[in-house]
């Protein structure tokens, strides 16, 4: 057996285990306990019943299996629960309540009626057998109400016309929908907003009532939306009088102040604790100014931009009343700390080869007072064979370097006077300088060093734009020497000119987004990213006019160094389907291109390209080693196969498309939510171009389905509200290297061990693993 087959019984066994144990918890109950096995629903409307599972009582609802034994294990004595030193871990046993079933049968009965069930009851039952019990709500709902007739009563008519101008449209109160508590509320919150947004501070929410007469018509329930004020004398629009600022003591204290600011040109009493802030651009994003009118809109827009700088821990805005149209706005911030320091890993293991990522980000949030943050980030990543004899380092295959600096200012910072307030999100300034240092044992090296200047902002809520006027690359790749002569002599001319060689860069790029912000929800939205990235315009232009000198190979130099020409696009879009629940469906498509010209016509760029695989694309492959194409590494010789592994699977064409199925496994587990996915991957990379190392390499369409590549997979993700851990496994079904049946792989999954040692023989020192696990930090998409 070998160690896959033995983890996969040990882990099966293991569950069975948690499973047995959790079901013998009866046993340590006293004599009058049971135990909530199950929890059924019955007769109720089908888009009603998960919501009414909430109103059940968390203490009758079933334990997790898992939670339950380890409760078990740490807190049974003797047969019998402990009565002392009662230990916090796991999850205690759901013991009956016949008291809380009661209440939770008229908890889900009011809620049903909420819904327009006006007549429904819902009756409970208890079946108990052997210390176990079983409880069934079953629902009577009757018939449901619609609305009906719609009527408006209000005593001052300044309100009613803010009603009518602001309210009425968007409003989902209809005649003949179905009647819902749910929608007066949201009308009640709409209304209330309405009164503030018109600087009416004083009106709250409970002076709208909603009456509802069921009488007139069978099934209809009549509504009548009214405003009373209790004194609509009083009931004045206020303006904003004095604006002042505060920053408390990094600790929260209110320390005694080390600086006290006034900026009479803005007429801001400026106060900060810590002497290291400035006022200017942290006020910008201070929308309730003097002079103007006060809004709810405004008191949220100022929320959350002084959040979304990310300086601060807590933001507070207190009013006083000057008179009775004049409001003073007290500005209270709280920092968070200055400096922080995080650490980051990666782990994954296929074919026999292993490898990790580690990283760690310095930050500090006020670099030069206005809440800038300065990231310090280095990482280090490593790929080895661990079957290979001898110390760490003879079994290391590659490592990779990198380390950079970004320096991102919450304002955009501009030679002309273009003003981006923020309305919509806040705008950014990031100054980037990053050097990546590459090298493959005995093989290849490569150091890569990139500055770029990038502006960020919202157009909409939901539309933000990135554009990113300066990207100054450059790049020195190197083979091994003898590895050099190899290729020389196997006639791989090209692949060492795209490689071995020096480049500068100097372009620009642009992106543009939409609905990023709703990528951790569960609703139902579309989300699109394009992206396209020049390089080499300028230059080119510059060189027909001053006539840069060439080099042996006819290409053009700056500094004697040769400079990059090419267009790349790509885009990224998704369909998310919420289906109830923690239920939801994602399609995913992304595809991208990249076409060198001019300077670099007949060359692949080794940085610029796409690959395949990875824990974010096609999971069941590593990342680096599908395609392109119909491309299968039998193709060379095996001591090209050792040194070229990760630099010879990549493409200027990539295609994939994703389907992933997420739900919940469980809702509490050792701290965090246990999610699980389903997926399906597709896709593949391809060249545009034919050359002599990757045969089969160039996209064709009368070849495009045997060039996609396919992999399934299941995945854990532990979601620990701030982030999520996740476990992917994916297996191959199609892998495109393989001619017509043989490309479906999947028939070998219980019959592995022959295959397998047909293509290691073929294709030495590569093996073939059919599954790939991939460990990491985040959702794939």
């Amino acid at each position: 057996m070998n160690i896959k087959s033995r983890l996969f019984f040990i882990a099966s066994i293991t569950f069975l285990l948690l499973i047995f144990e959790s079901c013998r918890s009866a046993k340590y109950l006293e004599e009058d306990q049971a135990l909530v096995t199950k929890v059924h629903l019955e007769g109720f409307p089908s888009n009603l019943k998960e919501q009414a599972y909430q109103y059940i009582s968390n203490e009758i609802r079933p334990n997790s299996a898992l939670n339950l034994t380890i409760y078990n294990i740490f807190n049974t004595k003797n047969g019998k629960y402990k009565t002392e030193k009662i230990r916090s871990v796991g999850e205690a046993p759901r013991v009956l309540d016949s008291s809380l079933v009661e209440l939770s049968a008229l908890q889900i009965q009011r809620f049903l009626q909420t819904k327009g069930y006006f007549r429904a009851k819902v009756n409970p039952q208890i079946f108990i057998n052997n210390k176990r019990s079983r409880i069934n709500f079953e629902a009577y709902a009757d018939s449901l109400f619609h609305i009906g007739n719609v009527k408006t009563k209000f005593d001052t008519s300044f309100v009613e016309e803010v009603y009518q101008q602001n309210v009425v449209e968007d409003s989902k109160l209809r005649s003949g929908q179905p009647y819902d508590v749910k929608v007066f509320a949201e009308l009640r919150e709409s209304m209330y907003d309405a009164m503030r947004n018109e600087g009416y501070y004083d009106y709250l929410r409970q002076y709208m009532r909603i009456a509802v007469d069921t009488n007139r018509k069978v099934q209809t329930a009549d509504i009548e939306i009214q405003v009373n004020l209790p004194d609509s004398e009083r009931l004045q629009a206020y303006d904003i009088n004095d604006v002042s600022l505060k920053i408390n003591h990094y600790s929260g204290n209110n320390a005694a102040n080390l600086s006290v600011i006034t900026d009479t040109s803005k007429g801001i009493e400026f106060i900060d604790q810590n002497a290291k802030y400035k006022l200017r651009p942290i006020s910008r994003y201070m929308f309730l100014r003097k002079g103007d009118r006060y809004s709810l809109e405004n008191e949220n827009l100022s929320y959350d931009r002084l959040y979304e700088m990310n300086g601060f821990r807590s933001v507070k805005i207190n009013y006083e009343k000057e008179n009775d149209s004049l409001l003073n706005v007290n500005y209270e911030l709280t920092p968070r700390s200055l400096m922080s320091n995080q650490i980051e890993g990666e782990y994954t293991f296929s074919s026999g080869m292993s490898g990790f990522n580690i990283g760690n980000t310095f930050s500090h949030r006020n670099i030069f007072g206005g809440s800038e943050l300065l990231e310090l980030k280095l990482k280090y990543g490593v790929l080895f064979d661990p079957r290979l004899t001898g110390s760490l380092s003879d079994k290391i295959f590659n490592n990779d370097f990198q380390a950079g600096v970004n320096l991102i200012i919450p304002r955009l910072i501009l030679p002309f006077g273009w003003n981006v307030e923020g309305k919509y999100g806040l705008p950014r300034t990031t100054f980037s300088s990053n050097v990546q240092i590459f090298n493959q044992d005995r093989t290849y090296s490569n150091t890569y060093f990139i500055n770029t200047l990038n502006y960020s902002w919202w157009q909409t809520p939901n539309l933000q734009h990135s554009y990113t006027p300066i990207v100054v690359e450059y790049r020195d790749g190197r083979f091994d020497e003898s590895f050099r002569r190899q290729l020389e002599e196997e006639g791989y001319q090209l692949y060492i000119a795209s490689n071995d060689r020096q480049y500068f860069g100097l372009g620009a790029q642009y992106a543009l987004t939409y609905n990023a912000k709703k990528l951790q929800s569960l609703d139902n939205f579309q989300f699109f990213r394009g992206a396209i990235d020049l390089s080499g315009n300028s230059l080119g232009l510059l060189s027909n006019i001053f006539n840069f000198q060439k080099n042996a190979d006819g290409t053009k130099t700056l500094f004697g160094v040769t400079y990059l020409q090419y267009i790349k696009g790509e885009i990224d879009y998704r369909l998310y389907k919420h289906l109830g629940g923690n239920q939801q469906f994602i399609f995913r498509f992304n595809g991208g291109a990249i076409v060198p010209y001019g300077n670099n016509s007949s060359l692949l760029i080794f940085e610029k390209s796409f690959y395949a695989g990875g824990m974010n694309g096609i999971r069941a492959w590593q990342a680096r080693t599908l395609g392109p194409g119909n491309y299968n590494r039998s193709s060379i010789r095996e001591e090209l196969r050792v040194n070229l592994r990760n630099l010879d699977q990549l493409g200027e064409m990539k295609l994939e498309t994703n389907l992933e199925y997420r739900f919940r496994i469980l809702n509490r587990f050792f701290g965090a939510k246990l999610n699980g996915a389903t997926f399906l991957d597709m896709g593949n990379v391809w060249l545009l171009r034919e050359n002599q190392l990757n045969e089969g390499g160039v996209f064709k369409f009368n070849k495009f389905f045997s060039q996609v590549a396919v992999g399934t997979g299941f995945g854990l993700r532990f979601d620990m509200d701030y982030f999520t851990i996740r476990l992917d496994t994916g297996l191959k079904i199609k892998d495109p290297q393989f001619v017509g049946k043989d490309q479906w792989v999947i028939r070998h999954l219980f019959t592995s061990s022959d295959f397998k040692d047909r293509y290691y023989e073929s294709h030495k020192p590569d093996r073939y693993g059919l599954f790939q696990y991939n460990f990491g930090v985040g959702l794939p998409f």
